[in-house]
């Protein structure tokens, strides 16, 4: 049986509840990336997440309510429960919620319940970061993320922990908030300012993130220099879209899953659709990746890609890793 959390105040039930601070505490990139990489490599099953469309109400936009499990036989059991509300900015809230229950996966017995969107935002971040280690330039210095959300700040910290990030620029519709969060992260061994260039931006970057609710691409396949890096997180639904086709096209493309990016991501959903992509021109995912049966960059002036939907996999791998780290 799975030893429990010393030091935490358990439920009558016995049930930990780990706080987002506690979260964020526990998940260092570094080895985030590396319990990432290595469960990438074993085995884990993960069915493909239940996806529901939920009306909020009162006008506003739908709602997605996800069920996200995944298991590794005798050892660990795991589903998150998220919720995406659209809307919530008009109410000062997040748009993404939810919360992560760990078992054991020998008893079925509850060990941890533990902030959803602490969780997701560290695994997503160092999911991308695991693709930028095979992807990206070995000499990448120059970082443009393109979202000004939550996840902003966080895919600068783990591009940086894999690649030698140096400078970075921070698009985003709110001028203001690209501003704010670009003088929150600045110091003085990186270099953080924001932009309203965005076609500028994109010309002189060796990486770019983006993290947008957008349903329109935001960037464009002719303003791609050669042997830069696309991150594309921010798409969830195949009627979202943060690249065109040109990009598509141009690139060198992988997925973190075959399976949920053909099926939800519209950055591979649409160009699959209209003919611009083929499922034989997706050239691996983070499987293929971690366990080396695929190369990534190939030769250092090729564009790759990355587009990643989430998978349950990399939520397993981060709770477990909150667990480990709260029990020494």
């Amino acid at each position: 049986m799975v030893e429990p959390l010393r030091g935490r105040t358990p439920t009558p039930g016995g049930l930990r509840l780990i706080s987002p601070s506690e979260v964020h505490g526990a998940l260092d990139y570094e080895q985030l990336v590396e319990a990432l990489r290595q469960m990438f490599r074993g085995d884990c099953t993960v069915p493909l997440r239940h996806h529901h469309t939920v009306p909020a109400g009162g006008g506003r936009e739908d709602a997605t309510l996800l069920l996200m499990p995944a298991w590794q036989a005798g050892r660990h059991i795991g589903v998150k429960i998220v919720t995406v509300f659209p809307s919530n900015g008009e109410q000062s809230l997040p748009a993404v919620m939810g919360a992560y229950l760990l078992l054991d996966g020998t008893t079925g017995l509850p060990i941890a319940m533990m902030d959803g969107p602490a969780l997701t935002i560290r695994r997503t971040a160092a999911a991308s970061a695991l693709a930028a280690s095979y992807l990206a330039r070995a000499d990448a210095e120059r970082l443009l993320v393109v979202g000004t959300g939550a996840l902003a700040p966080h895919l600068v910290e783990a591009h940086a922990r894999v690649r030698p990030i140096r400078n970075v620029l921070i698009w985003g519709r709110d001028k203001d908030k690209a501003a704010k969060l670009a003088h929150r992260l600045d110091r003085r061994n990186l270099k953080v300012a924001a932009t309203d260039d965005l076609a500028g931006a994109v010309r002189g970057a060796h990486v770019i993130s983006c993290a947008t609710l957008s349903k329109e691409p935001l960037i464009k396949g002719e303003w791609l220099p050669q042997g830069v890096h696309l991150d594309l997180v921010g798409g969830f639904t195949p009627e979202m879209r943060e690249a065109d086709d040109d990009c598509i096209s141009r690139a060198r493309v992988f997925v973190d899953t075959r399976a949920g990016a053909c099926k939800e991501a519209g950055d591979i959903v649409q160009p699959l659709a209209n003919g611009r992509l083929s499922e034989d021109d997706i050239a691996g995912d983070l499987f293929d990746l971690a366990r080396g049966s695929r190369a990534g960059r190939r030769f250092y002036d090729q564009i790759t890609l990355f587009k990643s939907v989430g998978t349950a996999l990399e939520d397993l791998a981060a709770a477990k890793l909150v667990v480990d780290s709260l029990r020494n």
